[in-house]
């Protein structure tokens, strides 16, 4: 699908930063934004409250504004803006997923931004060893075959598909998994009474 004249309008005047073409585009796209990141959350087996999903759409606008808009100064126009953009979302939306997964794979059941933010590098270096650590050490107390399924999903970021066809095991089997080896890590992390 070729370029339509108004999105190419569009994004010359939020180039150029005339006053309100930013609105225009946040107006724009805010929508086809907010449908990429459920769709791809849902793709993922993961649920997003309505916090992360506003979380991960500012992320998205961000990475937009960022270095002076350079994103979109590297749309060739060989394509739909929408399209392109989609890709963009999309990028973004699997990174704030996985980075979500590895958060709740260390204790945090609802991540929001600042737990993801913590978990993507933003703590002291000895700390994020440490607790990189006690993840290797609860994984290493659960069967190994529940532990290849943790890790699969919660750290890899893999989709209940794909570690089924990964570890030739029925779909429906891995949920259930999941919640038992979560359990099974509460447990093994408290301190003993």
């Amino acid at each position: 699908m070729p370029l339509v004249e108004s999105d190419r309008l569009l994004l010359e005047r939020c180039l150029k930063k005339e006053s309100g073409a930013w609105e225009d585009f946040v107006d724009r796209f805010i929508g086809l934004f907010i449908h990429v990141i459920q769709h791809t959350a849902h793709a993922r087996s993961v649920n997003l409250n309505q916090d992360d999903v506003e979380d991960v759409c500012s992320e998205i606008f961000v990475t937009l504004l960022k270095n002076n808009f350079a994103v979109l100064k590297h749309f060739k126009g060989t394509s739909a803006l929408g399209t392109y953009l989609c890709v963009v979302a999309r990028r973004i939306a699997v990174k704030a997923i996985v980075q979500r997964r590895q958060a709740e794979a260390m204790g945090h059941v609802h991540a929001h931004r600042s737990t993801i933010d913590a978990v993507n590098g933003q703590k002291d270096p000895v700390q994020r060893i440490a607790e990189a650590e006690d993840v290797r050490r609860l994984l290493s107390q659960l069967p190994a075959s529940e532990a290849q399924i943790v890790r699969l999903f919660h750290l890899e970021g893999k989709t209940y598909q794909e570690i089924s066809a990964t570890l030739k095991i029925p779909l429906n089997s891995i949920g259930p998994v999941l919640t038992r080896a979560r359990q099974k890590m509460r447990q093994a992390s408290q301190p003993a009474s």
